[in-house]
């Protein structure tokens, strides 16, 4: 069943600006303040610090409150209690202050189990080169220092200019080799510069939950509701026929981390239904592992926005019917 091309148009223009306009919170001197307590008392004394940020954002910010109490309230399957919706905005902060430790490569302040990782290992030694998607859900950075942990393996990050903000700056500037190669969506040579890296065998990764500006974009059912997710990921893997492979490290509370990596699609073999049609069977099951997950670790979501923000109830109802359409009303 396809959504209005209007109306479909509308919403992913109004999902696509509603997170890149969110402002920025935070100060420079908190930040400092913070990073000093880290560095130099040690974790243990910045988790209670980071409880007093954590609850001063959870008073202080409503609009994301109330975003995030929405996504629990799917992810739950209940209404969220105030425990659950500060358990995940402390997620979030805890991430954050383990970023500034992973960047400086202190890995044994970390109990950390994988699932998946004889993937990485198979995929390295083929030395094809792979998309890794992700989401904003658990820590990008946990998985990155488990992928460093692979002998040979090296991994480019393609993200848009809105995620490289100041606070990610801040906490990156730890030891050069723990910094992966950036490539910025959106350039001209962008395209070239992802095939170049897949080319000399390295991962590329990407955040491929959120829509912006005029990419394409498919409708999926996600935590029973319609959702849009970008295509252009799944459409690069596939127009360069690479494997992909899903990623998320959960964070689990204290120092627990579980990192979880999953096959998605191998695109360099051929499709039998077409390229078309695998590609949209494979953002199915990338929305798939992503609503599991949503599930059995909620309070690692980390989109504070209205990730749904109206799609078309006619797409997908109450039911979880996962079948999808182009965000243009084109059925591929």
């Amino acid at each position: 069943m396809t959504a209005q091309p209007a109306d479909a148009e509308a919403v992913r223009r109004a999902s696509a600006a509603q997170w890149v306009a969110e402002p920025e919170r935070g100060s420079a001197a908190l930040l400092r303040m913070m990073m000093f307590v880290a560095l130099r008392l040690g974790r243990p004394l910045a988790r209670c610090v980071l409880y007093l940020i954590a609850a001063y954002f959870f008073t202080f910010a409503p609009t994301a409150r109330r975003h995030a109490r929405a996504y629990l309230r799917r992810a739950l399957g209940r209404e969220p209690t105030a425990r659950d919706r500060f358990r995940q905005v402390f997620a979030f902060s805890a991430t954050i202050l383990d970023r500034l430790y992973l960047t400086r490569e202190r890995y044994t302040l970390f109990a950390i189990s994988t699932e998946g990782e004889e993937l990485m290992h198979d995929t390295v030694a083929r030395g094809q080169g792979a998309f890794l998607l992700g989401a904003h859900f658990g820590s990008f950075e946990m998985t990155s220092a488990v992928g460093r942990r692979q002998r040979g393996l090296r991994v480019a990050v393609v993200m848009h200019a809105h995620d490289t903000n100041r606070l990610a700056m801040q906490l990156g500037r730890g030891s050069p080799a723990s910094v992966p190669e950036i490539i910025p969506l959106g350039q001209l040579d962008t395209m070239l510069r992802i095939r170049d890296c897949l080319d000399e065998g390295k991962f590329v990764g990407i955040l491929a939950d959120r829509t912006m500006h005029d990419a394409p974009a498919q409708i999926v059912s996600f935590l029973g509701h319609p959702a849009l997710f970008p295509t252009g990921p799944m459409r690069a893997a596939a127009a360069l026929r690479r494997p992909v492979i899903f990623m998320t490290a959960l964070y689990r509370g204290d120092n627990r981390y579980h990192v979880v990596f999953r096959q998605l699609a191998d695109f360099s073999q051929r499709a039998s239904g077409g390229r078309e049609a695998a590609v949209r069977a494979a953002i199915e099951r990338y929305v798939a592992l992503l609503e599991q997950y949503c599930r059995s670790d909620p309070y690692n979501w980390f989109n504070f926005y209205d990730f749904w923000h109206g799609a078309p109830a006619a797409v997908a109802g109450q039911g979880g019917d996962s079948r999808a359409v182009d965000a243009r009303g084109a059925n591929g």
